[in-house]
């Protein structure tokens, strides 16, 4: 397994974006709404298991301070074997190289692994924030990261 950074026009990010777009929907029955796109703003990492891109994250600066988890997606196949575990490590030390004190994201109530994935990582529920305030299907989680010595 390598852990490796991606382009946000890459096609295996796109593709994994995009099924990550269409689990939400069927999870949530179409009520999230969420957009597909990629996003230009997001540092995106790729999970590579033999030569495929299996899993996906990315991070975006909300400000100099706070960063955002966005696009959390591991395929079917590959769960239960760590993999968005160590993506999620692998974010938070982007986060912190780039200088981000905190990092948020969201996710939705009908995904308990998820949940249960940042809750035993240390995150913390947060009240929703920016695009995710009034969405009643929206969980919002914070860490802090170490401070640098």
């Amino acid at each position: 397994m390598l852990i490796e950074f991606r382009v946000a026009i890459d096609p295996e990010i796109a593709a994994l974006v995009t099924a990550q777009q269409r689990e939400l929907r069927e999870a949530d029955g179409g009520l999230d709404g969420q957009a597909t796109e990629t996003h230009d703003g997001i540092r995106y990492l790729a999970v590579v298991v033999n030569g495929r891109a299996v899993a996906c994250g990315g991070l975006q600066s909300l400000d100099a301070e706070t960063g955002e988890i966005k696009r959390m997606y591991v395929r079917p196949a590959y769960r239960g074997r760590g993999i968005a575990r160590q993506l999620l490590a692998a974010l938070e030390e982007l986060a912190y190289q780039r200088g981000h004190s905190t990092i948020r994201l969201e996710t939705g109530t009908y995904l308990p692994a998820a949940i249960g994935l940042y809750t035993s990582c240390g995150y913390q529920t947060i009240p929703t924030y920016g695009e995710y305030v009034g969405n009643p299907y929206s969980v919002c989680f914070a860490k802090r990261l170490p401070v640098p010595a």
